[in-house]
């Protein structure tokens, strides 16, 4: 926890006033024994009515000025600990922003939810409570155990042998159940991650009726996370009934001994009262200091969570070259001689891929599932970065330039096509931020998606569903390629991103790309030979490695894989069609 206290930093004054006025409220509470001594022994004694009416009204402003305490150092630990929830939420978000998609593979989605919304609660909650508490329930108890000296010192032995014990106990149940939390949080994130895949594959569940099996999981993983919440529970449980136990204990020894105290004459009455009324706010302190420590303990696992993903440095760092440095020439894209492999990966998904596309081509790739088309085309954007030797864009290493420069000359529509919550507008505009509706026409026109998009009532104020889930596949996919146009990027790259296109249309996309991108070198992915058969060049991918690069007729007449795809989809005149 103590590495993530710099977010109180902007919080400096709250963070020592809330703690303040908490002190200032116990000793308040601390002076209340006193009084009741004095009403017993001199008020009720005499029965002087007046004596105790104006004690009482002492007794009373007490109450109320502690409460005000209380109410003020609660606003200003409030107000701590949300600023230090956002600033370490912020923060984070910013962290896993850097990461590369190696890091985000590792590290999986549901795990990183669950550590920026419930771990970054459980440690906020933890800051509020201790702000409030950590430093009045010590303050409570030392100031007993010096007011009841104060009073008698031998009955103050009990005392002294109390407490200790209470620690012991305390700080037993926190070394117990301390890893237990940490491990609640990680089914927490198993929880998180079936409850993402089912939401996600909902339809693919349903459409197998596999409802039931899924059910099933889930009822498993729940049952993990409630067998140990309830351990945990069960360990953390007896914490009050040991410390209730201990404390009544002090208590009828402090009764016993005090009876024989005021025997003696040695202590009145009313001190007796009193001494029993410091060890039941002791008790009352060490209950709320055992509630912290839960809290605190549970923030704690939360924080080492936190922690673990602050420590995980991004793989890749952006360089310093701006777009306008880059050089114009004839070579806009080079990779030369790539080999890339996945994190933890045995071999390479990637094997020595040579090859430069020049300003205004249009390259296909092809090849098989899992061959590598993704991967290669993500290499430009600099997703990845490459495991021995380099991808050029304009002449100039991908990193060398700043994340911005790179991305801001290449236009991506990914294989699953994803669309916001938001109108069509908003959704175009994320490429180009202050496009014009004639710009966001014009490659809805390209991306032939102007037609549907004028059937409907509200055009280009309509509302589409997170995921774009009121929209057909094919609808989708077209929005998706116009809002890569909608910003004219210098590459444009096309990851099968017309897999659920008919054929026609699917032409007449080719068609437009051909024909009104004038200078963008495209890149075409697709495991259909007639998306790619027209490009200038294709690149053929068998098991990461590039067994051909040339024209469709040159191709089908000197490699073996591509004559396969071709063969395998498309008839004998077709395979000839120009």
């Amino acid at each position: 926890m103590k590495h993530l206290i710099k977010y109180l930093k902007g919080y400096t004054v709250e963070s020592i006033v809330g703690p303040l006025f908490k002190l200032l409220e116990a000793c308040f509470e601390l002076i209340v024994p006193l009084i009741m001594a004095s009403i017993i022994d001199v008020g009720i004694k005499n029965q002087d009515t007046t004596y105790i009416l104006k004690l009482g009204g002492v007794l009373i402003a007490l109450g109320v000025l502690g409460l005000a305490c209380s109410l003020t150092a609660q606003y200003f630990a409030a107000k701590a600990s949300m600023g230090f929830g956002t600033a370490l939420r912020n923060d984070l978000y910013a962290h896993i922003n850097r990461f590369s998609y190696s890091e985000l593979d590792t590290i999986g989605t549901s795990t990183l939810v669950t550590r920026i919304t419930s771990d970054i609660n459980q440690a906020q909650t933890g800051v509020n409570l201790v702000l409030r508490l950590f430093s009045r329930s010590p303050f409570i108890v030392i100031g007993a155990v010096v007011m009841a000296f104060m009073i008698d010192a031998k009955i103050t032995v009990i005392f002294l042998v109390s407490i200790p014990i209470l620690a012991v106990v305390i700080y037993g149940i926190m070394l117990i159940t301390m890893p237990y939390y940490k491990k609640i949080q990680g089914v927490v994130d198993q929880v998180s991650m079936t409850t993402r895949n089912n939401l996600v594959g909902a339809r693919v569940i349903r459409a197998f009726s596999r409802q039931k099996d899924e059910v099933a999981e889930f009822e498993d993983t729940s049952k993990k996370l409630f067998d140990l919440q309830v351990f945990v529970g069960r360990i953390s449980g007896l914490l009050n009934p040991l410390t209730y136990i201990i404390v009544n204990a002090a208590i009828i020894m402090i009764i016993w001994q005090g009876g024989y105290r005021v025997y003696d004459g040695k202590i009145t009455q009313g001190e007796v009262i009193a001494l029993v009324n410091y060890m039941t706010q002791i008790l009352v302190a060490l209950v709320a200091l055992s509630n912290l420590i839960v809290t605190a303990t549970k923030a704690t696992a939360s924080a080492s969570r936190i922690n673990d993903i602050f420590r995980i440095e991004p793989s890749m760092e952006q360089g310093k070259r701006m777009a306008m440095d880059g050089e114009k020439g004839e070579t806009k894209v080079e990779f030369n001689h790539v080999h890339f492999a996945y994190p933890k990966a045995r071999f390479d998904s990637l094997a020595d891929i040579h090859f430069h596309a020049k300003q205004g081509e249009t390259i296909g790739i092809i090849g098989g599932t899992g061959d590598g088309k993704t991967t290669l085309v993500n290499l430009m954007p600099r997703f990845y970065d490459v495991r021995t030797g380099m991808v050029k864009i304009d002449g100039i290493d991908v990193r060398e330039y700043t994340y911005h420069a790179l991305r801001s000359k290449i236009g991506i529509v990914p294989q699953k096509a994803v669309l916001f919550k938001g109108t069509i507008r908003d959704n175009m505009k994320w490429a180009k931020k202050d496009a014009t509706d004639e710009e966001i026409y014009e490659a809805l026109e390209i991306a032939m998606a102007k037609e549907f998009v004028d059937t409907k009532p509200e055009g280009l104020d309509t509302m589409i569903q997170q995921g774009g889930k009121n929209l057909s596949g094919g609808q989708r996919q077209r929005l998706t390629i116009a809002r890569a146009l909608v910003g004219r990027p210098e590459i444009l790259i096309l990851d099968d991103s017309a897999s659920a296109l008919d054929y026609a249309t699917d032409a007449a996309l080719r068609k437009a790309l051909s024909t009104r991108t004038k200078g963008m070198t495209i890149f075409i992915v697709s495991q259909r030979a007639t998306s790619i058969k027209h490009a200038d060049r294709i690149i053929v991918l068998d098991d990461g490695n590039m067994v051909g690069c040339g024209t469709h007729e040159e191709l089908f007449e000197s490699c073996k894989e591509y004559q396969e795809i071709c063969l395998s989809q498309l008839t004998k005149d077709e395979v000839n069609l120009k």
